[in-house]
C-alpha cells in the first residue's frame, strides 16, 4: 500500500506539472521531425555558373536533378566569377572547351560535403555529354579517314606516283580512342583536404558557447531566486533594469572567459580552418554569448527549480542548433532559421572562419544578435516586474 500511494503521488505530481507534460509529449515530436526533415526530406539546391559550355552539358546537368537534388545553372560573365561565388551563393563555375578536352572548375569549399557533390554531378554530366560527343567526332573522322583512303586507290589507278605520297596506310583507324577530359578544380574557399570536423567547426564553437554560458547564467539566476536573493533585491529601491543589467554584468564576467578559452582551444587547440581575423571570432561569440546568457536568466525566471530550467534545452536550444545553419535546409524551416540568434552566430563565424571576410560582412549579423540581446533584456524587465508585483 505505500509503494502504492507513493506511486499515485508521484503521478499526480507529474501531471499537474504543465512542463514535464509538454517536455514529454512536445519535444520528442519537434525534435524527431527536425531530424526526419534533414535526414529525408530536404532536398538541396546546387547553383552552378556558366561561363561556357557546350549545349549537351546543359543538357545533361538539368537530368541530374532529382527528388534530393535540384541544379540551377546560370550564364555567366568570367570577370564576375567571385562575385558569383561570393555574393550570388553559387556552389560552382564552370568553364569548358566546346569539345570537353579542357574543364576549369571554381568551387565554393565552404561546405566540403556539398561541394565534393557539385563536382561529382558536374564530372557526371560532363562525361556523359563528353563521351557521346567524343564517340560521335570519332566515328565522323574515322569514316573520313575510310574515304580518303578509297579515294587515293582510287587514285593511284589514275597515277601511281601521287599515290605514293598519299600513303594513308599506317593510320590504323580501329583502334583510335578519344582522349580523356582535363579536369582542373580551383578552390574559392576551402580546399579538397578539409575535414568534415572543419565543415562544423565554425558552428559547432557558435552552439557550444551558446548552450555553456546559456546554462552558466540560468542555473546561477535561477539559485539566486531560489535562496531568496532575488526577492530581497525586489524589496529594495532598485530598478529592475538595474538588477537585470547588474546580473548580466556580473555573470558575462565569467563567459566572456569561457568563451575566449573556447575559441582559441578550437582554433589553435585543434586547428581547424581560420582565414579571417581572430578578433572578429572572438566578437562574434562574446555576442552570442551575452545573448545566451540573458536569454538563460530569463527562462530561468519561468522555473522552479533546476530540473524545470534543464527541460527548455529540448524546447528552446536544440531546434536551434537544427535551424542556425548546422544542416543544409530549405522552404520553411529556413525561413523560421531566421528568428532564431544562432543562425547569425553561424553565419558570421562562417563569414570570417571560412572565406576570411572583414567586420562589413558580419555588422548585420553582429547587430541582430545585439537586437536579440536587447529583447530578452526588455523580456527579463517584464517578468521580474510581475515577479515583484507578486
Amino acid at each position: 500500500m505505500r509503494i502504492k500511494a507513493l506511486t499515485i503521488r508521484i503521478l499526480k505530481q507529474l501531471l499537474n506539472d504543465k512542463r514535464t507534460i509538454g517536455l514529454i509529449i512536445v519535444a520528442p515530436i519537434l525534435i524527431l521531425s527536425l531530424v526526419y526533415y534533414i535526414l529525408c526530406g530536404n532536398t538541396t539546391e546546387y547553383k552552378i555558373g556558366i561561363i561556357n559550355a557546350p549545349q549537351s552539358f546543359l543538357d545533361e546537368i538539368k537530368d541530374e536533378n532529382d527528388d534530393n537534388v535540384i541544379i540551377k545553372t546560370e550564364k555567366i560573365d568570367k570577370k564576375d566569377i567571385d562575385k558569383q561565388i561570393k555574393e550570388e551563393n553559387k556552389i560552382a563555375v564552370v568553364d569548358m572547351d566546346d569539345d570537353f578536352k579542357d574543364v576549369k572548375i571554381y568551387i565554393d569549399g565552404t561546405d566540403n560535403a556539398k561541394s565534393t557533390k557539385a563536382i561529382a554531378l558536374i564530372k557526371s554530366a560532363i562525361m556523359s555529354a563528353g563521351v557521346e560527343s567524343s564517340k560521335e567526332n570519332l566515328e565522323t573522322i574515322k569514316d573520313n579517314i575510310s574515304n580518303l583512303k578509297d579515294s587515293i586507290k582510287d587514285i593511284s589507278k589514275l597515277n601511281p606516283n601521287i599515290s605514293s605520297k598519299l600513303n594513308l596506310d599506317d593510320i590504323d583507324t580501329e583502334n583510335m580512342e578519344f582522349s580523356e577530359t582535363n579536369f582542373d578544380t580551383e578552390y574559392i574557399y576551402g580546399s579538397e583536404d578539409q575535414s568534415m570536423f572543419d565543415n562544423y567547426a565554425a558552428a559547432l564553437v557558435g552552439i557550444i558557447v551558446f548552450l555553456f554560458v546559456y546554462l552558466l547564467s540560468g542555473i546561477n539566476f535561477l539559485s539566486e531566486r531560489t535562496s531568496g536573493t532575488l526577492e530581497r533585491l525586489l524589496s529594495t529601491p532598485i530598478k529592475r533594469g538595474e538588477i537585470i543589467i547588474g546580473y548580466v554584468l556580473g555573470f558575462s564576467t565569467l563567459a566572456v572567459v569561457q568563451t575566449i578559452l573556447i575559441t582559441l582551444f578550437v582554433v589553435y587547440g585543434l586547428g581547424v580552418t581560420q582565414v579571417g581575423n581572430i578578433g572578429y571570432v572572438l566578437l562574434i561569440n562574446l555576442l552570442t554569448s551575452i545573448s545566451a546568457l540573458i536569454l538563460g536568466m530569463l527562462l530561468s525566471t519561468l522555473a522552479n527549480n533546476e530540473f524545470q530550467f534543464v527541460q527548455f534545452i529540448p524546447i528552446v536550444i536544440l531546434p536551434q542548433v537544427f535551424l542556425c545553419g548546422l544542416f543544409e535546409l530549405g522552404g520553411v524551416l529556413n525561413t523560421i532559421g531566421h528568428f532564431v540568434p544562432l543562425y547569425y552566430t553561424t553565419e558570421a563565424l562562417k563569414e570570417v572562419m571560412i572565406r576570411g571576410y572583414g567586420f562589413s560582412y558580419i555588422a548585420k549579423d553582429c547587430l541582430i544578435l545585439i537586437v536579440f540581446s536587447a529583447l530578452f533584456m526588455l523580456l527579463n524587465i517584464r517578468l521580474l516586474k510581475k515577479q515583484r508585483s507578486v
